[in-house]
């Protein structure tokens, strides 16, 4: 165990150093158009391709110009997404994503609550969102929906961004929402009753990992669903929900 610390803070301090030391070979932002330096030509950090704008960007959507999907935008291909597995749920593809994502959650581990992951590593922290999925008793046949959300999303987008790793952000991004947070009510207190809501940050490498589980569960159905392209989804715009009312979903909560 000590060995162990102190080799993380040694290489942490050897980071640390090295960020210090601006190199001039990094002058310019990979993105068109951005007139600042990439983060290894300043004292701001070692990406050698973005700007800290650029690189905050891509972190939380995937690419460093490309914002993410709002709900209202992805929410009638997600109801869309919905409808089409209900019609299908006999099909073996669709049975086989729903099998995985249930995988998934078994294979989880112990729930925990949001404000006891700090300090874990991205990959747990993604293992973690799938218990609270399974704690919250989310159905499967949600998560398989977001990803042919997505893919349906990009496909009729003509400014879409078609890479493997936006995609991914996409989709988890709207896991993790569904996974949501953790809320504690205390009726009795100094004060009167006092609330507790965390949120786990939607950004970095836990989205990737989060992003590769759905992607790993529902690609080879959206590979082998001929009739998904004629999903209804202007029928699905006139609602406003993403899912079916007969569906469970958990709600987000608000604080006060």
């Amino acid at each position: 165990m000590t060995k162990s610390w102190t080799r993380r803070r040694h290489r942490k301090e050897n980071v640390k150093g090295r960020a210090a030391e601006p190199s001039h070979m990094f002058k310019n932002c990979r993105v068109v158009g951005c007139k600042h330096p990439a983060r290894a030509g300043t004292q701001d950090g070692l990406d050698t391709r973005f700007c800290r704008s650029h690189a905050d960007h891509y972190a939380r959507h995937g690419s460093p110009y490309k914002r993410s999907y709002s709900a209202a935008e992805i929410n009638p291909y997600r109801r869309a997404a919905v409808e089409w597995l209900l019609a299908n749920k006999s099909d073996r593809w669709v049975a086989n994503s729903i099998q995985r994502v249930a995988t998934l959650y078994t294979n989880a581990g112990p729930h925990e609550e949001a404000f006891r992951l700090r300090g874990l590593p991205p990959r747990e922290r993604a293992t973690k969102a799938w218990a609270r999925l399974r704690k919250h008793d989310i159905d499967p046949l949600l998560v398989v929906s977001v990803w042919l959300a997505v893919e349906m999303m990009v496909r009729d987008d003509i400014q879409g961004v078609d890479t493997v790793e936006f995609k991914r952000v996409q989709a988890a991004k709207v896991v993790h929402r569904l996974a949501s947070g953790t809320h504690k009510r205390w009726a009795q207190g100094v004060g009167g009753a006092k609330e507790l809501h965390v949120y786990p940050a939607s950004r970095g490498n836990v989205l990737r990992y989060i992003g590769k589980d759905v992607q790993g569960a529902a690609e080879l159905l959206y590979a082998n669903a001929k009739d998904l392209p004629t999903a209804n989804i202007e029928k699905a715009n006139a609602s406003a929900r993403p899912t079916p009312r007969r569906i469970k979903v958990r709600r987000r909560q608000r604080k006060g």
